[in-house]
């Protein structure tokens, strides 16, 4: 290690003294693009809008502050057959040297957006600014004043289509007095376009709409008129009325050869079901009533383009399909022209085994973890997909006291689950289940762990459905879950552990006892970055609900079976207490592009659960907890809170860090680095609390005079490895306010200590 201390020392003093170096790099008479601008004399043409046509950017830096990769790069001696030379080069950015040309082709650009705006007589001008060999380049767009649509007029000589517009005049994106918007123009022809397509023009396209704008002289007004060309496939076909087009029949072709061979299908097998035709070689792997329901396109129909794209859509929720091709043949029937559309079908492979195997780490505990899972794509030949998983772990641990048998933690598991790819729930009709697109999931979970303390069973049975609508919103209902916790053994040294608790923690001693959660729920969540409504932006944001209770039902029935509770358990089913409670969870994220290097995140969380009724305490799974990787991140997973609640050195236990409250508010600085790493600085504030008094816990009950002085803070950085398919993340978090703390513990922030403050954390995939 002693070798390499040096040259971590040479790069680090490289890297902060290295300006000079960088003039190896810049060629005599050329300069270093050293700062890019672009500056709008008219508010309305805002800079940031035309940032991406800038083809020549200078260097990254780094939080953008400090250009260090291009300082990287310049560590590098200019012999490239060095190994050295080599590596600090592709670690590093080379120097942007200036191009006149490049920049000319941007100012060029820019321009023509901004005319396209209506700003017709728009201008950008280059300002560049030039210190020893650094240059700035300044982009000053002079806008000057729109150009107005005065009047639109419509010149459509086809009757028919004209009709279609003027019914649908409301959607139009023009209107008089608006500004002369190329973009706003090319939109009201698709918009068009998608209106006939809508309705049986099949060959119509963009193209056929055209437009002719008259200003007058001295003025900025234009009359504005739009034509509808009549239809020629080519320049020298005689020009023809746009025609609407019928379909006649809807041919399935399921093997994927059927599609390179003719239109006649007579020497295959085939099947008739509600007008459609199934057409195969040798046996049909999905039934045709399947077929139907997921498909738009029906017999003696107008062609509709969106029932295209809903059959594409539909068929793509198909796990046994590969992949769907949509074709059209024209054919001449009865002095008509008419459609017919081949679906075609490739089959996906059916069935799948799949072994993992894992390393794990709890609380320092080290173990191992293998499963096996197979799937079938096409149980019932209707695409359903069911998946049979087993699963085992151990796990060797550690800082046990004397009196236990074994030191080994052992894990067994078996889950199954059938999904269905619509709605499956009785009296709904065809109609409403293609309308809504859901998936319907019913499964199974049986879990065994053994430990030394005791042993626990965990089974479980889901019923849910799950759906997304056009604007990219997920739905999650969840219309029954069952989870039954049954603790068959304990030992004596636990049992004798627990007792000594019983006037002290009442949390722990529940966490080891029978209990049955029988609950219904229900998740929104929304992403604008997928929402195909919405104008395209550089910033998104996503937005997570849910709300859920458990018990009701049950609580309701036992009570008019059983008009009194038992003393110990309150209401039981079969001698075993249920809980009950509500539950709600709030989270937004909101991500703002500084540009294409940097952005900014600000996230907020917060969840309340109430136990009540059957319940004085929420099951362990279902109560909160604060820190780890996603959450505070100057904390350990559980080790925060709730409230000002410290724990004692004699009972250190994950359990008791929980609570019925949570808050998280964290704000995040992202930047690219070089290569495939990012890099991640944050603040992170939150805690959980306890809605009633535990007894040991006073400090961690809400309470609204005291909530916001009990509020963790930390403060850190981070790197992400960026693997495309994987993000792989590893923070490191500094607490900065303590509220376990008193008098100057309270505030690490303003004397820190490396070992009692500092947390790393590894995880996959970004935080929020």
């Amino acid at each position: 290690m002693k070798i390499f201390r040096p040259l971590y020392l040479y790069i680090l003093i490289s890297v902060l003294l290295t300006s000079c170096s960088v003039n190896k790099f810049i060629p005599e008479k050329q300069y270093l693009l050293d700062e890019v601008n672009i500056i709008s004399d008219t508010k309305e043409v805002k800079p940031s809008m035309f940032t991406t046509y800038i083809r020549q950017n200078p260097n990254a830096k780094w939080f953008n502050l400090v250009k260090v990769p291009m300082r990287i790069y310049c560590i590098s001696g200019r012999d490239s057959s060095k190994w050295v030379n080599r590596f600090f080069r592709k670690l590093g950015d080379a120097p942007v040297i200036y191009d006149e040309n490049i920049t000319r082709k941007s100012q060029q650009e820019i321009e023509k957006a901004v005319r396209n705006m209506g700003y017709m007589r728009a201008e950008v001008l280059l300002d560049t600014i030039i210190q020893k060999n650094k240059l700035k380049l300044n982009y000053q767009i002079k806008a000057g004043k729109p150009y107005t649509v005065r009047h639109i007029a419509y010149h459509v000589d086809d009757l028919k289509i004209n009709e279609f517009i003027e019914k649908d005049s409301a959607q139009s994106y023009l209107q008089d007095g608006m500004p002369f918007d190329v973009v706003a123009l090319d939109n009201e022809r698709q918009r068009i376009t998608q209106l006939l397509q809508q309705n049986g023009y099949y060959k119509f396209n963009k193209d056929f709409l055209v437009y002719q704008a008259d200003t007058a002289r001295n003025t900025y007004m234009v009359d504005l008129t739009m034509k509808l060309l009549p239809y020629q496939r080519k320049k020298e076909d005689i020009p023809t009325p746009h025609q609407q087009y019928k379909i006649r029949n809807v041919n399935f072709l399921t093997e994927s050869d059927l599609g390179s061979t003719n239109e006649d299908y007579s020497q295959y097998d085939s099947l008739h079901y509600k007008g459609l035709n199934v057409y195969y070689d040798k046996k049909v792997y999905l039934r045709p009533g399947t077929l139907a329901n997921f498909n738009y396109i029906r017999p003696n129909e107008l062609f509709n383009e969106q029932d295209v794209q809903e059959t594409y859509t539909s068929m793509g929720r198909l796990h046994a399909l590969k992949y769907t091709n949509i074709r059209f043949n024209e054919v001449n029937q009865n002095d008509s022209v008419q459609l017919d559309a081949n679906i075609l079908l490739t089959k996906a492979k059916n069935q799948s085994l799949a072994f993992e195997i894992e390393g794990t780490n709890s609380a320092g505990d080290l173990g191992a973890a293998a499963s096996l899972t197979f799937q079938h794509r096409n149980v019932f030949k209707g695409s359903e997909t069911f998946s049979f998983k087993v699963r085992g772990a151990y796990e060797a641990i550690t800082g046990l006291q004397e009196g236990y048998e074994s030191d080994d933690y052992k894990e067994y598991g078996i889950e199954a689950s059938l999904n269905f790819p619509e709605f499956k729930f009785p009296f709904l009709s065809s109609e409403f289940k293609r309308k809504i697109r859901a998936t319907s999931e019913v499964g199974i979970d049986f879990n065994s762990q053994i430990r030394p303390e005791f042993t626990r069973t965990l089974t479980s049975a889901s019923w849910s459905y799950q759906w997304v609508d056009r604007k990219r919103s997920q739905h999650r209902f969840d219309l029954l879950n069952i989870n039954y916790v049954y603790v068959p053994w304990k030992s004596e040294n636990f049992k004798a552990y627990l007792n000594n608790l019983t006037d002290r923690n009442s949390i722990l001693i529940k966490s080891y006892e029978d209990q049955l959660v029988v609950r219904m729920g229900y998740t929104y969540t929304y992403n604008s970055a997928n929402d195909r409504t919405r104008t395209p932006s550089n910033n998104s944001y996503s937005i997570r609900m849910n709300v859920e209770e458990a018990g009701n039902l049950l609580y309701l029935s036992s009570k008019a079976i059983n008009s009194e509770p038992k003393a110990d358990k309150g209401f039981v089913i079969a001698n075993i207490p249920f809980a009950q409670y509500i539950k709600g969870d709030f989270d937004f994220a909101h991500n703002w592009n500084i540009d294409n290097r940097n952005s900014f995140v600000f996230h907020i969380g917060m969840g309340v659960a109430y136990p009540y009724g059957n319940s004085q305490i929420l099951p362990f799974e279902k109560r909160y907890f604060s820190g780890g990787p996603n959450s505070v991140r100057g904390w350990s997973v559980r080790s925060l809170g709730p409230g000002s609640y410290k724990g004692s050195l004699e009972n250190v236990n994950y359990i008791n860090h929980t609570g019925d409250i949570k808050l998280d508010l964290n704000i995040e600085y992202r930047t690219h680095l070089f290569w495939k790493l990012n890099g991640a600085a944050f603040i992170d504030a939150g805690n959980i609390w306890n809605i009633r008094d535990y007894k040991g816990q006073e400090e961690g009950t809400f309470r609204f005079n005291r909530f916001y002085k009990q509020l963790a803070v930390a403060y850190g950085l981070g790197i992400r490895f960026d693997l495309d398919y994987l993000i792989l993340r590893f923070d490191g978090g500094m607490k900065a306010v303590n509220p376990m703390e008193k008098g100057d513990d309270k505030y690490p922030l303003i004397r820190p200590r490396f070992g009692r403050d500092f947390t790393f954390h590894f995880a996959v995939g970004y935080p929020f």
